[in-house]
């Protein structure tokens, strides 16, 4: 398996980034993609990096929120066989409230309409190749974090706090282990490992990349979550994007080797 980073906040050479995540992920002669990022720049650095969009066989979104989803018309406009896989569940209703001001990020509006012949809803585990599963989230309560960071979703005219039901696991089994693929870990990043463990029974979590979601979380609630991801023995970890640079540096020094940055244009092979 071969991940290349199409987008994410930090750029390399003429590879431009931005706020927002793409991954490319070649496995056993498939094409996957996961997100599409914030903008067409997922496209844009595909054709310098010589892998093409029209090529893509798969395609998965990570959750349901505007820097992850908001170029998916391109990819519709580029792909026209593709399945693109969201979690059941997923809709157009994700915002950020904060006492009376709310604002809107989720995803593209009307896409779920307009490109109703290309979305699929997934439930439970699900395998879309031999060894590439889509997992959802088992912990419970996920709503207290949803709360926390002031994340809420609106239907029917009510609100209620995010449990990040719309957000799922890209797995795949590989010669190492288990890899995992989870863009923001918004439902915790050692939560996702143990999800994943528990889909898996008797198996090797390896690896998980992605973002975790910590730019806005203090020194101590970093260290809190270095220790719970060093309690799962996961032995690799690559994360970028909303992890931001000050708590990489926070997490480099508990997890030191494991330890690993994401980056537009970076390659990783299991």
């Amino acid at each position: 398996m071969k991940a290349i980073v199409l987008t994410d906040n930090i750029a390399c050479g003429e590879l431009k980034g931005e706020w927002g995540l793409s991954i490319y992920i070649e496995y056993n002669g498939r094409n996957i993609l996961l997100d599409t990022g914030g903008s067409a720049l997922f496209a844009e650095n595909a054709k310098k990096l010589g892998k093409s969009i029209e090529n893509v066989d798969f395609a998965v979104l990570s959750h349901a929120h505007y820097d992850h989803s908001f170029s998916m018309k391109t990819f519709f406009e580029l792909n026209k066989t593709a399945p693109f896989y969201l979690r059941e569940g997923s809709a157009e209703n994700c915002y950020f409230k904060k006492w009376f001001i709310s604002k809107y990020i989720g995803l593209p509006r009307n896409i779920l309409s307009e490109y109703k012949d290309r979305i699929e809803f997934v439930s439970g585990k699900f395998e879309f190749m031999p060894g590439a599963y889509l997992i959802p989230h088992s912990t419970p309560e996920l709503d207290k974090i949803g709360k926390r960071e002031n994340m809420c979703v609106k239907a029917d005219g009510k609100w209620r706090y995010d449990d990040f039901s719309h957000e799922q696991s890209l797995v795949f089994r590989t010669e190492k282990g288990l890899v995992i693929f989870n863009s923001c870990c918004h439902g915790g990043a050692a939560n996702i490992i143990n999800e994943v463990s528990a889909a898996f029974p008797g198996e090797k979590v390896y690896g998980l990349i992605g973002g975790f979601h910590l730019f806005n979380k203090s020194e101590a609630e970093i260290k809190a979550v270095a220790q719970k991801i060093n309690d799962t023995g996961i032995e690799y970890v690559c994360t970028g994007h909303c992890t931001k640079n000050r708590a990489y540096k926070i997490l480099e020094k508990c997890l030191g080797g494991k330890l690993n940055r994401l980056r537009v244009g970076l390659v990783s092979e299991f």
